[in-house]
């Protein structure tokens, strides 16, 4: 009874920020062969304005009011990056850029209650910067190899990762007092990357990246009850529709989306986006998506009710990561 309570309550919260930020605003795009950030309007589809970040953007999370923007700067394939970078949205500018050494290889981040959680691949674990003492002030070690994704809820007393290398899911849960921790790991298909939870907050779903799989958690029981084989070649990102009802999959190598119908767990449709499409958003209003097309430098815009593509923005070398603001 506990577990589905905090579940619940995970959905609420995620419910309540959604509806609070409107149905209109601006694209945030990372340029990782580029380094660089941009926010794009998301009607005319113009490019607002373009800050140097880090070697290699990968993700990126805005703060609650929507005026800062922060960075995980990956790095290369040669040098792992150590640095996240403190974006003013407004004036077009980094404010600062946060070494967070000896943590390397920031990737996954998320802000909830005022503070940016991020993963340290390398180091194994889930960090906490708060911007207001410009500090990392807390740490905490999953155990498993490749923490790469991040899902933080809103009053920050639940967290979720996906392990690349140990082909686990993280289900992370204060305990009784905040220096408490409890961790449940969850055996996957290989290679989980891309992961989100449902709106109803019930079920966690990842997208393995090494054998065409998606694997459906539980998150009451904390256990694996279905695997879907849509047999992509590389899937990156998965994201749910607002509503809950449909299931987005980026296949990179494939250069496709793959559509899945949430309640019947059946593929839907297949969209064919270009060279590698990686991230994917869904603004507030839930009537289209967003998906980086790396190797085109672009973002489609997928409209949610016809599943066509209704545009092509672009944007920079090597889009990835992306986040809203009003």
């Amino acid at each position: 009874m506990r577990v589905l309570l905090t579940v619940g309550m995970f959905a609420l919260s995620l419910g309540a920020r959604i509806g609070a930020q409107g149905t209109s605003g601006r694209l945030v795009v990372l340029n990782k062969d580029e380094a660089t950030l941009v926010t794009v309007d998301a009607a005319s589809g113009k490019v607002l304005g373009r800050v140097a970040t880090g070697e290699g953007p990968h993700e990126v999370a805005v703060s609650e009011d929507g005026r800062t923007a922060f960075v995980a700067n990956y790095g290369t394939g040669s040098a792992p990056g150590r640095t996240i970078s403190v974006i003013d949205l407004s004036a077009h500018k980094e404010l600062r850029r946060v070494d967070v050494s000896p943590l390397r290889r920031p990737h996954g981040i998320h802000v909830a209650d005022g503070k940016v959680y991020f993963t340290a691949e390398i180091n194994r674990l889930v960090a906490r910067y708060d911007p207001q003492s410009n500090q990392v002030d807390w740490l905490l070690g999953t155990g498993q190899a490749g923490t790469h994704m991040v899902l933080v809820s809103s009053d920050a007393a639940r967290m979720y990762t996906a392990n690349i290398g140990s082909n686990t899911i993280s289900i992370i849960e204060r305990g009784a007092n905040p220096l408490a921790w409890n961790e449940t790991v969850v055996p996957v298909g290989r290679g989980p990357e891309g992961f989100d939870v449902s709106p109803d907050g019930r079920e966690l779903w990842a997208a393995h990246s090494q054998d065409g799989g998606v694997s459906v958690v539980d998150l009451a029981a904390k256990k694996v009850t279905a695997t879907l084989d849509l047999q992509t070649k590389r899937s990156n990102r998965l994201k749910f529709t607002r509503d809950g009802r449909l299931v987005l999959i980026s296949d990179l190598d494939a250069g496709q989306l793959v559509v899945v119908d949430a309640a019947s767990r059946q593929e839907t449709k297949r969209l064919a986006l270009g060279r590698m499409p990686e991230g994917i958003l869904i603004p507030p209003d839930g009537t289209k998506a967003y998906v980086a097309v790396a190797g085109d430098g672009l973002v489609a815009v997928v409209d949610l009710t016809t599943l066509e593509v209704t545009r092509k923005m672009e944007t920079g070398r090597g889009p990835d990561g992306m986040a809203w603001v009003r």
